[in-house]
């Protein structure tokens, strides 16, 4: 990947149609609330069609799917799905795998055999999803893979769209989004970076916290505009975190046009929006030194 001829990295694009295989009807109603939540087509793009989406924008981005067939029992987009489409387009894509960490040392041994044999660069957990509590010890053979590796991985944390307004909110627990959650994790593998996704409310705060105390924190400021961002998310990016603050949309449900033009309009200092927008990412991602 040329960092010269992209204006911007979007770590957090989501895989949710694949081309191979149908919709899985459970995924469906979750996709129908989120459709509604976010006020956006219920229609999902296919990998392919994302990637020319942000080939046109001369957007870089990291593509996942997200693995909950144990926790929420809905079919996932297979990894190497996305994999397989990163490899053909690396110079503008970047692949995640997600594994529910339910699956335990199988699923670790899965991990490995995608970052050797398909060129994953990093891993994606939900925990309200996949219903794990991030810190649980069930999670940490599929950890102690990403860590050997030297591989970053992206937590979600905060309130969750996908099961907002659904009987019994689809079932997601929203505790296990709390980002104090993942402490654990950044104590227990230092090594390893961690990007906590989202502005994390109602915890904004335990976000900024680890952050700024732990070497190997990150965020993503996706899954909002930055119009509606707390105030003090625009306060920490231009000071104290600002080489640790990352551009992420939530494609499909929020588009890195509108995100980038809320962002410019947010109060993002003149010289840390390109921070934001690429310059951390590519350092988080080991595209850049």
């Amino acid at each position: 990947m040329d960092l010269a001829k992209i204006r911007a990295i979007d770590v957090h694009t989501h895989a949710e149609a694949s081309c191979h295989d149908p919709e899985d009807p459970v995924m469906g109603q979750y996709f129908d609330a989120a459709s509604a939540y976010f006020k956006v087509d219920r229609r999902r793009p296919t990998i392919p069609e994302t990637i020319a989406y942000y080939r046109e924008r001369n957007i870089a981005f990291v593509m996942f799917t997200i693995d909950m067939e144990a926790g929420m029992g809905v079919k996932r987009i297979r990894n190497e799905e996305v994999a397989e489409a990163a490899r053909a387009n690396s110079d503008i894509m970047i692949p995640f795998a997600s594994i529910d960490p339910h699956k335990g040392k199988f699923g670790a041994r899965e991990a490995r055999q995608l970052i050797e044999e398909f060129g994953v660069r990093g891993f994606k957990f939900h925990p309200p999803m996949q219903d794990f509590n991030p810190s649980d010890r069930i999670a940490y053979p599929l950890y102690e893979v990403i860590a050997e590796y030297g591989l970053p991985a992206i937590f979600h944390t905060g309130h969750s769209g996908l099961g907002s307004g659904m009987r019994g909110g689809g079932g997601i627990r929203l505790k296990y989004g709390q980002p104090i959650l993942v402490d654990d994790v950044a104590v227990d593998f230092p090594d390893m970076k961690i990007i906590l996704a989202h502005p994390s409310w109602p915890w904004t705060d335990e976000s900024l916290s680890m952050a700024q105390h732990k070497e190997n924190v990150f965020i993503d400021l996706s899954g909002w505009s930055p119009k509606y961002f707390p105030p003090q998310v625009i306060q920490y990016a231009n000071t104290q975190l600002r080489t640790k603050m990352l551009f992420g949309s939530d494609f499909p449900l929020i588009t890195p046009d509108k995100w980038i033009e809320a962002a410019q309009k947010a109060g993002f200092r003149e010289d840390v929006l390109p921070l934001i927008l690429k310059d951390n990412a590519a350092r988080v991602l080991g595209l850049a030194a």
